[in-house]
This record gives C-alpha cells, sequence and structure tokens, in this order.
C-alpha cells in the first residue's frame, strides 16, 4: 500500500449492520485503532470494526470530498457499492497486509 494516499472507508458491524464511514492516509494503521477500540466514540460504541469497502485518492482533499459525498447518500446507495466489489461483506483487513 502507498501510505502516500488517503483512503475513504466503510466499516460495518456485520453483513447489513451498522455502517461507519472514516478518511485517513494510514488505511490499515486507522483500521487497526479501530478493531482495538483504541479510541472512544462511534467504532466502538457500535462494534463496527468490518472492513468492507475502501477507496485510494492521491489527496486528502479528493478524499474528504468524496467521504462527504458518501455520507450524504442514502444507505441504499451505501450497501449497493460495497456489494459490488465484496458481496459477502468479508472483512478486507486482512487484505491490507498482503
Amino acid at each position: 500500500m502507498d501510505e502516500r494516499s488517503y483512503w475513504v472507508y466503510m466499516l460495518a458491524s456485520s453483513r447489513n449492520g451498522t455502517l461507519y464511514i472514516g478518511v485517513t492516509s494510514r488505511l490499515a494503521a486507522r483500521v487497526w485503532e479501530h478493531r482495538e477500540e483504541l479510541a472512544a466514540g462511534f467504532t466502538r460504541r457500535y462494534h463496527v470494526h468490518r472492513l468492507v469497502w475502501f477507496e485510494q485518492h492521491a489527496t486528502g482533499e479528493a478524499a474528504i470530498t468524496r467521504e462527504k459525498q458518501i455520507k450524504k447518500w442514502r444507505r441504499a446507495w451505501e450497501v449497493e457499492m460495497i456489494e459490488r466489489d465484496n458481496p459477502y461483506w468479508n472483512d478486507l483487513f486482512p487484505t491490507l497486509h498482503e
């Protein structure tokens, strides 16, 4: 993974469960922090740890714009985007280290 990139990502509590959308420049590290519940907040409260979708961007500004765009979407659109590439809502975290 190119750590100079920026990432928009979605975490889920389970298939069709609670969703969280975030942005980071350190995808693997940030998802690990969510999984380990290191910070108080939404993902810890609702046990949202499964990485189900992510998208790379060249700039932080582009990633933040995309994150804001997706957060305005209807849930059905978010689910459709996840299922296009990850129909079984598999946890993609292990693939970040390959």
